[in-house]
């Protein structure tokens, strides 16, 4: 039997992001923080749990993480779950887990982002428009935070890289 392995998260990038480049292309690493909050049964008292999760991307996609993603942004992430094995200073065995990721699609706006870019004509009609200009385009309508809490996210909004 064939399994699969993919992670789905969304949650609030924790600090801006690490971007570094090997021989083959450019790396974005990130920390993304996810929050739980339910009733407890006994109690009913509101509880909450924040998991924290390391995302790494790779290639083109982590340009566009490092130009755009910032500290606070809220982001819909897709990949896959990897665990790493590796040996510390004292040489014990150790390992970590984390996302490696396939897309992403920033949710909301960041207030310290300008907003008002001139789109730049495009030079060859071949190539898909740079980043932030197709964010422009197909762009959803404002909404209230009341509207925004009620949203849910589809696989058809999700901007593939």
């Amino acid at each position: 039997m064939k399994g699969i392995n993919k992670a789905i998260i969304v949650g609030v990038v924790g600090q801006d992001p690490e971007i570094s480049a090997t021989e083959q292309s450019q790396v974005a690493r990130l920390s993304v923080a996810t929050n739980e909050k339910w009733k407890d049964a006994k109690t009913g008292e509101d509880k909450e749990e924040t998991e924290w999760h390391k995302v790494v991307f790779f290639g083109q996609l982590a340009g566009v993480i490092g130009q755009y993603v910032k500290k606070g942004d809220k982001l819909y992430i897709e990949g896959k779950i990897k665990t790493k094995k590796y040996t510390d200073k004292e040489g014990v065995e150790r390992y970590t887990t984390q996302i490696v990721g396939s897309s992403m699609q920033m949710l909301g706006g960041s207030p310290q982002k300008p907003q008002q870019q001139q789109a730049q004509p495009q030079q060859n009609t071949n190539q898909a428009p740079p980043y932030g200009e197709y964010k422009r385009r197909h762009a959803p309508p404002p909404q209230s935070k009341a509207q925004q809490a009620a949203t849910e996210v589809f696989y058809d909004d999700v901007v593939p890289f």
